[in-house]
């Protein structure tokens, strides 16, 4: 055999043995709620330190497109704020998917103002009002004499469907909200806005916005499990039936002792 020869086989040999082990490396991809996002990013992060054979892509668009990804087959875990409504349920299912969710942390979605603002409290009745468009100016619930601007998710949005669900009983936001696309856009949007009010998920506050207690009652851990705070829900991943491989192994470690410090540090509330 000449040392050409030999080259070339040892190079063929060498692709061999390693083509196994890219094999072997794992992918996950996860799409949805930028509510989830933040602790999906800091998870996904601590998990490929621990297993370096994996790499985990994320991408937020809100629950809507989360969930569509599922049921589309072009997503491994779809990041949710709300629960999949009856309809989505029934198009997994003509698609050969069996949506299971995992309830990964507990969320309390906060109205905020411009630190400017001077009010404080809202009730959920007033908060109703306002994303109405019933209540249009800030001295009817005890502010300055200042027109309200709305700022609302858009309603592809979970948290937008937990909003109209817990605020609003089911009606629309007027059609004169200025809608974004994420919870930071909204926090960017109010913190330049001495007139806005908006609402985001409880970890995604900041020094730039003023958190507002509604009915009395500030959003944190404890009020949120307790349920005393009134504005409170669910965070979700789903999966396509029961996840197996780098899915699982990444569901139970958010589930797991780290993962659940990940959520409080990340702001949110842990399920366990």
């Amino acid at each position: 055999m000449s040392k050409i020869t030999r080259i070339i086989f040892v190079g063929i040999l060498c692709l061999l043995v390693a083509a196994p082990a890219a094999m072997a490396a794992g992918k996950v991809v996860i799409k949805g709620s930028t509510t989830v996002l933040p602790v999906a990013q800091a998870a996904a992060e601590a998990y490929m330190k621990l297993h370096r054979d994996v790499n985990i892509s994320l991408s937020g668009g809100g629950s809507g497109d989360g969930v569509k990804a599922l049921i589309d087959k072009s997503t491994d875990i779809a990041n949710s704020s709300r629960e999949m409504k009856p309809k989505e349920m029934d198009m997994a299912k003509a698609k050969g998917v069996n949506p299971v969710a995992h309830i990964v942390a507990i969320d309390a979605i906060v109205p905020i103002v411009n630190p400017r603002n001077r009010v404080r409290n809202l009730s959920i009745d007033q908060l109703s009002q306002i994303y109405q468009g019933k209540i249009t100016n800030w001295k009817e619930v005890g502010g300055d004499n200042l027109a309200i601007v709305m700022v609302s998710r858009d309603s592809s949005s979970g948290t937008y469907e937990s909003w109209s669900h817990l605020v609003l009983n089911g009606a629309r936001v007027s059609p004169k909200a200025q809608l974004q696309a994420s919870n930071g856009a909204i926090v960017q949007a109010v913190s330049k806005n001495r007139y806005a009010i908006g609402y985001i998920g409880i970890g995604y506050l900041n020094k730039s916005v003023q958190a507002l207690t509604v009915g009395g009652v500030a959003a944190s851990a404890k009020t949120a499990m307790s349920k005393e705070y009134p504005v409170a829900r669910p965070l979700y991943m789903y999966t396509a039936g029961t996840s197996k491989g780098e899915t699982e192994g990444f569901i139970k470690f958010l589930l797991g002792k780290k993962g659940q410090e990940i959520v409080k540090k990340a702001g949110f509330v842990p399920v366990k």
